[in-house]
């Protein structure tokens, strides 16, 4: 583990960025997965989503969505995909959340 204690480094930090009172939060989706997972994968590291959902009519962005907000104890509706629609690689809007929160979340053992 790095120095600031992050799994993944500064690349992960980058992955989870503050604007205003939202958090940016890029991750790359990983669809039709044994189980759901999170986990920092590839080389730089990045923040993965295993998911068991099919890349189909958006069944597996709706299952990131609820995933994601199952891991942040968020409600579903202040998780917002804002790039990367029909991409392995998005970027969602986390709704009034702290930066910091978001990593204590995501990587309590860190």
């Amino acid at each position: 583990m790095p120095p600031d204690g992050t799994p993944g480094g500064p690349a992960i930090v980058q992955a989870i960025v503050q604007d205003g009172p939202d958090v940016l939060l890029a991750v790359r989706v990983q669809p039709r997965a044994a189980r759901n997972q999170l986990l920092v994968a590839g080389e730089p590291p990045q923040i993965t989503l295993r998911l068991t959902a099919p890349p189909v009519e958006g069944a597996a962005n709706a299952a990131c969505r609820t995933f994601l907000a199952d891991l942040l104890g968020l409600a579903p509706s202040r998780v917002i995909l804002v790039r990367g629609q029909g991409s392995r690689h998005k970027r969602f809007r986390l709704r009034n959340l702290d930066a910091g929160l978001v990593r204590q979340r995501l990587f309590p053992h860190s």
